[in-house]
């Protein structure tokens, strides 16, 4: 599933091609016929991200919520004399003077009001990349909760946007150990992971995709070879199971947490 720089890439890339621009949007695929036909030629105002959370606001309070779950993605081209025909099951179509957007196989994809959008944000999580989010919020959960960090950060509800790479990595990162209880991490260190999440996120929307490592310890560096996995990047312990530690060697671990595979290393993560 998408993490949420993704989600907050897509929503810069909306708001370049389409901000202040009256939409011609369709549902070729059909299953969006009757809001797309409610939003067409209507002003697009602006899209933003909250979490893995899509919001595409139109005028008159007519706002697309859209969460693309596993499978969902956007594409987004310049037009080329006119738009080409749709190709596979496209959902949404928004066409605007200069640009196409496709939007592929969403778990939502709704029309929805403000009050809809208020009743989301107050169940989500601050998001790392939301110049308004208040990390004071998470930690006043995580402060008293018995269950792993591990656990704690991809639970949207607490900290929204964040996914398992994400957590893996940041945890790495910080040398902590992925099954320490969210009430045993000291304050300070909880404001650590907030702070590289931050970091990293921003990096992984500027780029499109996540990069984690440090520079001391990438290919160029250290003369190993670059990782080959199909969401690209540099990562320390992610899908790396088995494989020597890119710090101290010792082999990574996997095992199933809370029902999501969990990456680290024993001897980093002491």
């Amino acid at each position: 599933m998408p993490e949420g720089h993704t989600i907050h890439r897509n929503a810069e890339d909306l708001n370049e091609a389409f901000a202040g621009q009256a939409l011609a949007v369709t549902s070729p695929q059909g299953r969006f016929a009757d809001s797309a036909a409610r939003i067409n030629h209507t002003a697009f105002v602006q899209a933003q991200a909250v979490g893995k959370h899509l919001l595409m606001e139109f005028a008159n309070d007519a706002i697309v919520h859209v969460h693309l779950g596993l499978y969902g993605a956007w594409n987004i081209n310049p037009l080329v004399k006119k738009a080409a025909p749709p190709v596979g099951q496209v959902r949404l179509r928004l066409l605007g003077e200069q640009t196409v957007a496709d939007l592929r196989g969403p778990t939502q994809c709704e029309l929805v009001t403000s009050l809809d959008v208020a009743l989301l944000l107050n169940r989500l999580g601050p998001d790392p990349l939301r110049v308004d989010a208040d990390e004071k919020r998470a930690w006043n959960v995580i402060s008293k909760s018995s269950s792993p960090i591990c656990v704690l950060l991809m639970r949207q509800d607490i900290v929204s946007g964040v996914g398992n790479v994400y957590r893996a990595e940041v945890l790495f990162r910080l040398g902590i150990d992925p099954l320490t209880a969210g009430r045993d991490v000291d304050r300070k260190v909880w404001l650590k992971i907030w702070r590289d999440l931050v970091t990293l996120m921003r990096i992984g929307v500027d780029i499109g995709q996540i990069d984690t490592v440090r520079s001391k310890h990438l290919p160029e560096r250290t003369g190993r070879a670059p990782r080959v996995d199909r969401h690209g990047g540099e990562v320390y312990v992610y899908r790396r199971e088995s494989q020597p530690c890119l710090v101290c060697s010792t082999p990574i671990l996997k095992r199933e947490v809370a029902a999501r595979n969990l990456f680290w290393c024993p001897t980093c993560q002491k």
